[in-house]
């Protein structure tokens, strides 16, 4: 039976919903509709995601060092006010009595001082006509000098009373807006110079000229994400709005949350234009990679190899039409160059220490030991909250090697994988590639395909359960032993359907 197209326009490529005559390539003679997708050259920015809230980057609580009933107050919630602004006032009638008196205390010494210092002039010409004696003598020097000291410690007091007079008007100790206001006119307050422990904080203000939020990185990710990089940051108050932001630090020590190792990152914002506000709930993206000019396909048409002869039966395919010898020699100088090797790890479990995992359809495939964490049914979902997109390769081929044109920011790794390439005349032919970056919706292809290529789409659920069905079968015709038979090689033909 001659295979028949259907066409219908989605996004920017063109899907084939191609019915294929199954006799002779499937089982039981099935007749099954399959997707298929052009191959595009396109641009790929790759992000890593994560959720968090904005907070200011200098908030300021500011207390009082008078204690006393506050009489008024300037300023209310959401005022911006500039350094010095006066912001309430305290009663000042015990401050001012006590200054009062340290006033008085000062004339009081003086007058002291005054009356020693003639004191002693009378005792030193006694002294020296000799009616007085030395013992009488350094009595009256010693009385002049307590008068001096009364008098330096009456105009300490004073200077302190006068202080503390200053302290009952409270000014704004920087520029910023008001957050919070804790205190209302007529509540009596402590002083936070007596006690700083227990001082009443009036209110709490804030610079938001600038803001920042704080997520969590997997120590995974401190490879890919460095500081200065640019961030995409979004919040639910404007959802069609993105604000540029940049990672300002992150931070030396790790926590630990739900057997997670994770470092803080601080995200900073320009906020000028006073739209975000501390609270609000943000998802911040951080480009990690960018390929331009390259060849992309959807993550669902790209497979590792241990998962091909499960995809080939998604596709209605016998199983045998996979061999993967033959697409590894296929893959020519690229495995001479020292991927061979890279190979057998990954098929063995190792590679980029812990392979890949298979995603649904809609994401494709995922990084284990990378970027994506999670399982299948929560792709892009992190035990943390955070989620990924797509993210850098950490095994296989260096990006240069094998390229198919564009241009690539930064060292990107590339790793094998199996597609399903559909010919003009219908037929389906598995086929070795490498790729490089992948987001959400697609991965780039650095070898093993060309512009206007066709791959075929492979749905995660079909794929499940045609993996589990394979594995039972393999374990049937081996007697429940080893599916993959004794001394096959990692990587070979005897090693196909390894689940992973």
């Amino acid at each position: 039976m001659m295979p028949m197209f259907r066409t219908m326009k989605i996004g920017p490529a063109t899907l084939l919903v191609l019915v294929v005559a199954a006799c002779g390539i499937g089982e039981g003679g099935e007749v099954r509709e399959l997707d298929i997708e052009a191959v595009i050259r396109g641009d790929l920015i790759v992000t890593s995601a994560s959720t968090g809230v904005l907070e200011p980057v200098l908030e300021v609580e500011v207390t009082s060092k008078a204690s006393g009933e506050i009489l008024r107050i300037h300023v209310d919630v959401g005022d911006e006010i500039e350094p010095g602004a006066l912001l309430a006032e305290v009663d000042p009638r015990d401050v001012r009595n006590v200054a009062d008196q340290a006033d008085a205390d000062i004339e009081v010494a003086l007058a002291r001082m005054d009356i020693a210092e003639r004191q002693m002039e009378r005792s030193e010409e006694l002294l020296a006509n000799g009616v007085i004696s030395v013992q009488e003598h350094e009595s009256r020097t010693l009385e002049f000098a307590n008068a001096q000291a009364s008098l330096i410690r009456a105009r300490a007091s004073s200077e302190l009373a006068q202080l503390r007079l200053e302290d009952v008007i409270i000014r704004a100790p920087l520029a910023g807006t008001i957050l919070v206001k804790n205190v209302e006119e007529g509540q009596v307050i402590q002083s936070s110079g007596q006690n700083v422990s227990s001082g009443t904080t009036l209110m709490v203000m804030a610079d938001l000229d600038m803001v920042q939020v704080r997520i969590f990185l997997d120590e995974g990710d401190l490879g890919e994400i460095m500081e200065g990089m640019t961030t995409f940051v979004t919040v639910d108050a404007y959802p069609g709005q993105t604000f540029m932001g940049v990672v300002d630090q992150i931070e030396p020590q790790a926590v630990v949350q739900r057997g997670q190792t994770l470092f803080p990152l601080i995200v900073q914002l320009d906020n000028e234009a006073r739209l975000l506000r501390p609270g609000m709930n943000t998802e911040v993206e951080i480009q990690t990679g960018e390929a331009n000019g390259v060849l992309l396909i959807p993550n669902n048409a790209v497979v590792m190899p241990q998962d091909a002869e499960p995809a080939a039966m998604a596709l209605g395919l016998d199983p045998e039409v996979v061999d993967m010898e033959s697409m590894m020699s296929g893959m020519g100088s690229m495995f001479a160059s020292g991927g061979m090797g890279n190979m057998g790890n990954m098929f063995a479990g190792g590679g980029r220490g812990g392979g890949r995992e298979q995603g649904p359809a809609s994401g494709g495939q995922r990084e284990r030991g990378s970027n994506a964490r999670g399982d299948a049914e929560s792709y892009g979902a992190r035990p943390d909250g955070e989620r990924e997109r797509g993210g850098r390769r950490g095994g296989g081929f260096a990006m240069g090697q094998f390229g198919q044109g564009g241009h690539v920011a930064g060292a990107v790794r590339t790793e094998p994988a199996v597609v399903f390439a559909v010919g003009e005349d219908g037929a389906i032919e598995p086929r070795m590639v490498m790729i490089g970056l992948t987001d959400w919706d697609r991965t780039q292809v650095v070898s093993g395909l060309d512009d206007g290529d066709y791959v075929a789409l492979i749905g995660v659920a079909r794929l499940q359960a045609e993996r589990e069905e394979f594995m039972e079968r393999m374990r049937s015709n081996m007697g429940g032993g080893n599916p993959f038979g004794m001394g096959s090689m990692p990587g070979m033909r005897g090693m196909r359907g390894m689940p992973h």
